[in-house]
């Protein structure tokens, strides 16, 4: 869930970028979001050897509301709130390594 609010919040971000603000272990992020692309909420592309990830902007509009709603609840909480200062951090400045 975490990484699906941050893409709702950046439309585009690579596994390295989730994973930055996240943490853990990057295979089980790279997992999770292969499960979520094969259910086909999010849609992924490949630039040289980084994927990206967006929601996938085909959701029946129910989905995207509910999401939405998702996204509105958790503003103020944590580990939401962190994770927005994290994402501000890596995409406003060079600490993206995807960017490069």
């Amino acid at each position: 869930m975490r990484s699906v609010l941050l893409l709702l919040e950046q439309d585009e971000l690579c596994v390295c970028e989730l994973n930055d603000v996240i943490g853990g272990a990057q295979p089980n992020i790279s997992r999770n979001l292969g499960l979520l692309r094969d259910s086909g909420l999010v849609i992924d592309r490949r630039e040289g050897q980084w994927i990206y990830y967006r929601i996938n902007p085909e959701l029946p509009e129910w989905v995207s509301e509910i999401l939405q709603a998702a996204k509105t609840g958790a503003i103020g909480h944590e580990p939401y709130k962190s994770d927005l200062i994290k994402l501000k951090e890596i995409t406003n400045g060079t600490e993206s390594k995807c960017r490069t």
